[in-house]
């Protein structure tokens, strides 16, 4: 692994790219560390303590929600806007049509993408200053995060939604001239830049409801976790693909043999993500209609959260593996390609094969999802704690981000004829 990382600094080019990405990295928490104008900190910090859709959007902007920093948005405008962009492209044809057009057309969606995202900071930051304009209950206290005016409001809207461009800029930055998809990067920054202060909130309220000794057990559970991560997240089911011989022209090309992956867990964290803003979507409208509290407290407590949550889980998985994936689609690919599943017949029954095989392997997926996500419940239960580091969205992200991450700067490695991080 040293020896990697020296390999990685040692050639000048990957040397400029990590190092731009660093820097890149440094300016992101720097931005997140700086306070939007007129806003009470102190009152945000204790109210985003109290968990709920704040604390959800704290982990994933770095701690940049609880001071409405320069960047406080995160990178969660962005990753809303791709998401809806990937459906609409399996619905709307012009959009299919673009995304097969190449470089071209990709460049086309990605503008789309960029104008959606500054729609949708602007339409979160005057959510944000509408909610914390209202007097909050701060620890049996009534206190304001924001005194309103209209010019502060708007001072506050164009801070937070100028960050958040500023932010998708960065990202491609890292993509273009750095390591690793930028977008990813930053929000992995994110999560990390939060683990410290989590594990430290953790071990803290272990220790004082049972003591030292139940910590190295935290260890082995949060190590056991990542494993699992990582087991799940690189696990596929390989079908086997045949190609039968073909002539075109006067070449005659031999067949071979290959194999198709389909991955155990397809979507990624999306399930989570979509899943989250769900279930605390009636805790958000009850922050403005006082009368549903009693609602969003049913929703978000005890069994019922438990037993909504694992379902939209299960739901979204398997919504979002069938918009990636058609298998009436790569089908058709591999008819037209001369390729076929040994013992299936091409065509329809070879659809029919594929959407099988992706319902089975969909559901173990989807319920390890479900299970990674209810960790942070788990742990309030049994410890009292919001926190729980190696749990949630938050560690598949980690992990599935620095294998990426370490799978490209180990092609770097090779096309140089140097060894890797995964030999």
């Amino acid at each position: 692994m040293l020896k990697a990382f020296r390999n990685a600094f040692a050639i000048p080019d990957l040397r400029r790219k990590i190092i731009f990405t660093f820097v890149i990295i440094a300016i992101y928490r720097l931005g997140s560390s700086i306070p939007s104008p007129g806003v009470n900190v102190d009152v945000l910090g204790e109210l985003v303590k109290q968990g709920g859709f704040l604390g959800f959007l704290n982990i994933f902007s770095g701690g940049a929600t609880s001071n409405l920093a320069i960047f406080g948005l995160g990178i969660m405008p962005y990753i809303t806007a791709s998401i809806i962009m990937e459906l609409l492209t399996a619905v709307i044809p012009k959009l299919k049509d673009w995304q097969e057009e190449g470089e071209v057309g990709r460049r086309k969606i990605t503008q789309i993408t960029r104008y959606m995202t500054l729609g949708l900071a602007i339409m979160q930051s005057i959510a944000f200053v509408t909610l914390f304009s209202r007097p909050q209950d701060i620890n049996g206290q009534v206190q304001y995060i924001i005194n309103y005016t209209l010019i502060k409001a708007v001072v506050i809207v164009l801070t937070l939604t100028a960050g958040m461009a500023l932010l998708m800029w960065m990202g491609e930055l890292i993509t273009d001239r750095g390591v690793g998809n930028g977008m990813s990067i930053l929000i992995f920054t994110a999560i990390v830049a939060r683990t410290p202060a989590e594990w430290y909130g953790l071990g803290s309220n272990v220790v004082l409801r049972y003591g030292y000794y139940l910590l190295p057990m935290l260890v082995i559970v949060a190590l056991a976790v990542i494993v699992a991560v990582v087991f799940i997240d690189q696990g596929e089911r390989r079908i086997p693909v045949q190609y039968a011989k073909q002539i075109r022209g006067r070449r005659m090309t031999m067949g071979g043999s290959t194999y198709l992956p389909l991955k155990v867990n397809t979507s990624g964290v999306i399930p989570i993500i979509f899943a989250s803003s769900v279930i605390y979507f009636p805790t958000m409208i009850a922050g403005f209609v006082h009368s549903l509290e009693r609602a969003a407290t049913w929703v978000t407590h005890g069994a019922p959260y438990f037993i909504i949550y694992t379902g939209l889980i299960v739901f979204f998985a398997y919504f979002y593996s069938a918009i990636v994936f058609d298998p009436f689609t790569q089908a058709e690919h591999l008819k037209k390609y001369g390729a076929f599943v040994p013992g299936i017949r091409p065509g329809n029954p070879t659809a029919t094969y594929f959407s099988k095989v992706m319902n089975r392997i969909t559901l173990p997926g989807s319920v390890f999802l479900a299970g990674i996500a209810l960790l942070p419940a788990l742990m309030f239960q049994f410890f009292g704690t919001q926190t729980a580091p190696f749990g949630g969205a938050a560690i598949m992200i980690i992990v599935g981000v620095s294998l990426e991450t370490m799978k490209q700067i180990e092609a770097q490695l090779q096309m140089r004829h140097y060894e890797g991080f995964l030999k």
